[in-house]
């Protein structure tokens, strides 16, 4: 490998990592902290007849843990995953991997990836939760489809910016 890395070496695993990330920031603040929805919390209207789980019954709120829990486990693969790709194309220099815009930028690209495919699949294909329900749910909807793009396109262009990631240079200290 050259002393400076390809543009497209580290896209991969930061990009994993950023849908790793982008799925934490979701489940962690939506699903938790602020409490505005769960995995199955609009299965009383979805698109495919999953039975109703409302979240104001302990059954219901139990199922609905469960499918929170299952989400977290597939983003907290998805970080690990993300790490360890990273972690295998850097053997120096991870100091600076870090520190690297390209890197940074590919983080934004995979939460904004994650944003868009998950409030398309989960939010308007499937129907089987919203960002908030209630009376405006469509524009959080679209809202959080709308932070995925921003994010994308931010990341794209931080990583466009960045100079290649210098992998194989001893370390300054």
């Amino acid at each position: 490998m050259s002393e400076r890395t390809h543009r497209t070496s580290i896209r991969l695993p930061a990009t994993i990592l950023g849908i790793g990330l982008g799925g934490f920031v979701d489940g962690i603040l939506l699903h938790q902290v602020f409490q505005w929805h769960h995995m199955l919390s609009s299965t009383n209207a979805d698109h495919v007849g999953i039975r109703d789980y409302p979240v104001d019954t302990v059954p219901g709120l139990q199922m609905n843990t469960v499918w929170d829990g299952l989400f977290h486990v597939v983003t907290w693969v998805a970080v690990l995953t993300g790490l360890a790709l990273l972690y295998a194309r850097v053997t120096h220099s991870r100091g600076r991997l870090w520190r690297s815009p390209m890197l940074w930028g590919w983080v934004l690209v995979g939460w904004g990836l994650f944003n868009l495919v998950e409030g398309i699949v989960d939010h308007h294909l499937l129907g089987i939760h919203h960002v908030r329900t209630g009376p405006h749910q469509i524009w959080w909807d679209l809202g959080f489809l709308a932070l995925g793009l921003v994010l994308i396109a931010v990341g794209w262009a931080i990583q466009r910016r960045a100079d290649g990631v210098d992998l194989c240079a001893p370390e300054r200290r």
